[in-house]
């Protein structure tokens, strides 16, 4: 047996990940109830838990640690239990008796379910969904359906190429449900599994979709609200004095706050429903249905319905966007006007600085001429005491004229001193 080289740790789960719900071959007639439980994450593992207690009555293994998705027959019904980022949906099934008559009541898979079990789903129900799969051929199955469904909202067409016809009025009942019926041709089981799946995931995803609508609903009064208040800032802004730009930058960064905070609350919400339409899409090609006549098929009603809300999510996405865009070109106009006015004061600073200096070298040398005449008046002044001591020792000039003709000697002597004293200093400086 060949030895295989070191695995990756992720290798098995990504590997599997195409493998990851799988759809239930089924054959007909059959019943299903689909139903969708929004949760967070503690609602997710108690989900699971929810589960692992309805095997343990029955006396099956309960789910692994970690699951995602399960399948499990009790014997008068199946469910399908698979874990999502958002929900959980659970999808009971069980065959019933071919449906027929006008008044008959129809059969649905959750009437095999426990009651109380069922009632503590964990989470808040976001969509359910009773689903019958049929024969085609049955020719008492038309008048039924017009009972099962309001015929004034009745949406159909033929799917999977032909082989089959879906029926839905993407209604709520009396019971809470929203129902849809699919009357099968010859398809495998495999095939009529892979079809019962989609349409499943076409209202689950349609419901999902529609989560980001409320949020853009109420975006859109902080958004206009916001935008009032930037147009009245940039209005203010432009005949704004100095004293004023403190006070209209506070503004501004407690409006970009705001745009911030409230673009980062919901961002998350609208791109999931970006990715949950587009889901809705790809479900709808996969059915591949083609119309019956004289009745509106679903991505027509999808594209009629659903449009106007992928439009609003999509355009408080765009706006959110454009309004931080344009907080943030405005903010960095007000700072580059008050940088501007913080250099021109800082020139006139400098400007009075350079003046002080001036005026500091001016007195500076004032001081540096009388510094000179002090000096030279205690110099001469030793000098004439030495005049006056040497004249005693036959110092030929008297005290007065010697000190005369010292004082320019050193008066030159002393500005040559401090001129020479002041170049080193500004040589070392420099």
């Amino acid at each position: 047996m060949t030895q295989l080289p070191p695995q990756h740790r992720l290798r098995l789960s990504l590997h599997n990940e195409v493998h990851a719900r799988p759809p239930e071959p089924m054959g007909m007639p059959m019943a299903l109830s689909h139903v969708v439980m929004a949760c967070n994450a503690q609602q997710r593992d108690a989900s699971r838990a929810h589960m692992a207690a309805l095997a343990r009555d029955h006396h099956l293994p309960a789910p692994e640690e970690g699951s995602i998705h399960m399948r499990m027959d009790f014997g008068p019904f199946k469910v399908r239990w698979e874990l999502h980022t958002e929900f959980v949906t659970w999808t009971f099934m069980r065959s019933i008796a071919a449906q027929g008559g006008t008044e008959r009541d129809p059969e649905v898979a959750l009437d095999a379910v426990p009651q109380q079990w069922f009632a503590e789903l964990p989470g808040e129900c976001l969509a359910c969904l009773h689903l019958w799969v049929l024969p085609a051929k049955e020719e008492t199955v038309m008048p039924w359906l017009r009972h099962v469904l309001h015929e004034e909202t009745l949406v159909a067409s033929t799917v999977a190429d032909g082989l089959g016809e879906v029926y839905t009025d993407f209604s709520v009942h009396a019971d809470g449900f929203s129902r849809m019926v699919l009357l099968a041709g010859g398809m495998t089981p495999r095939r009529l599994g892979r079809l019962v799946q989609c349409l499943l995931e076409i209202e689950t995803y349609r419901m999902a979709a529609l989560l980001g609508l409320p949020a853009a609903r109420e975006a859109s009064h902080v958004l206009a609200s916001a935008e009032r208040e930037l147009a009245e800032l940039a209005e203010a802004i432009r005949s704004a004095t100095r004293n004023d730009e403190p006070m209209l930058l506070d503004r501004l960064t407690r409006l970009a706050g705001q745009v911030e905070s409230q673009h980062a609350a919901t961002h998350s919400r609208f791109s999931a429903s970006a990715a949950y339409f587009e889901l809705v899409d790809k479900r709808i090609e996969d059915i591949a249905e083609s119309r019956l006549a004289g009745m509106q098929t679903i991505r027509e009603f999808m594209d009629r319905r659903l449009t106007p809300a992928r439009s609003t999510c999509a355009w408080s996405s765009r706006r959110q966007d454009a309004l931080s865009q344009r907080v943030s070109r405005i903010s960095n106009l007000l700072r580059t006007r008050v940088e501007i006015e913080q250099q021109q004061s800082s020139q006139a600073l400098l400007a009075t600085m350079n003046t002080r200096q001036g005026l500091q070298l001016q007195l500076q040398s004032t001081v540096e001429g009388l510094s000179v005449a002090a000096i030279t008046y205690y110099i001469v002044g030793l000098v004439s005491y030495m005049a006056k001591a040497a004249s005693h020792h036959g110092w030929p000039l008297s005290p007065e004229i010697t000190a005369a003709a010292a004082i320019p000697v050193v008066a030159g002597s002393v500005w040559w001193s401090l001129r020479r004293l002041h170049h080193r200093l500004f040589t070392s400086v420099s």
